[in-house]
């Protein structure tokens, strides 16, 4: 896209106010540093969002759309021709793989340590991106397995792949916070524990 279509959307603002917030925090990040890194005036910053209040949760809520993609691989994962327990590993193991990216991992931090000064947003997205993933699986488990609590099953399927990986990631350094290696075993360890509570 030519850069004054981008800047006309305010492509380039977004860009580096998300790079800035990720990096610094949302206190120690100014519009004079987001208009630096993003080479425009401070003005055109304000033409295009009012704050950087309002542009910290236009990026926030911008990043939780990202779900829609894991979202449409639920169903037709869990239909894989091999059986339910390989469609659930390959499903476990791909919202590993969503999760655990280093700037998914920045941003839950980030939400996390600004929560105070935006609770409404953080509420926001939680229900725009856990709360939508869980109830995107229970939709699939009532269909998929003999189980008259989907939404539990949901839940208990997302910790027994995810708990250890985010855990991790809010605590080490992004860098080291999540082993590739340990992925795999994840997903086949959690489906194996989940498919002896709910596969009958």
């Amino acid at each position: 896209m030519p850069r004054a279509r981008r800047l006309a959307s305010g492509g380039p603002i977004r860009e580096a106010a998300t790079a800035l917030f990720l990096e610094k925090g949302y206190a120690a990040t100014t519009m004079d540093d987001i208009a630096g890194r993003a080479g425009v005036s401070k003005q055109t910053i304000y033409t295009h969002f009012p704050g950087k209040e309002e542009l910290f949760s236009d990026l926030v809520l911008a990043n939780a759309a990202r779900v829609d993609d894991f979202i449409g691989l639920i169903g037709p994962t869990l239909s894989d021709p091999a059986g339910l327990e390989q469609g659930l590993r390959r499903l476990a193991r791909r919202y590993l793989d969503f999760v655990s990216r280093p700037e998914v991992l920045r941003l839950r931090r980030l939400i996390i340590g600004e929560s105070a000064r935006f609770p409404e947003l953080a509420r926001q997205y939680y229900e725009r991106v856990p709360g939508r993933v869980y109830e995107a699986l229970a939709a699939a488990f009532r269909d998929a397995l003999p189980t008259d609590q989907p939404m539990r099953a949901a839940q208990h399927f997302a910790w027994l792949t995810l708990g250890v990986t985010l855990d991790r990631g809010m605590f080490y350094p992004v860098e080291t916070a999540v082993d590739p290696s340990d992925l795999e075993r994840l997903a086949r360890d959690g489906v194996r524990v989940f498919l002896a509570a709910y596969a009958r």
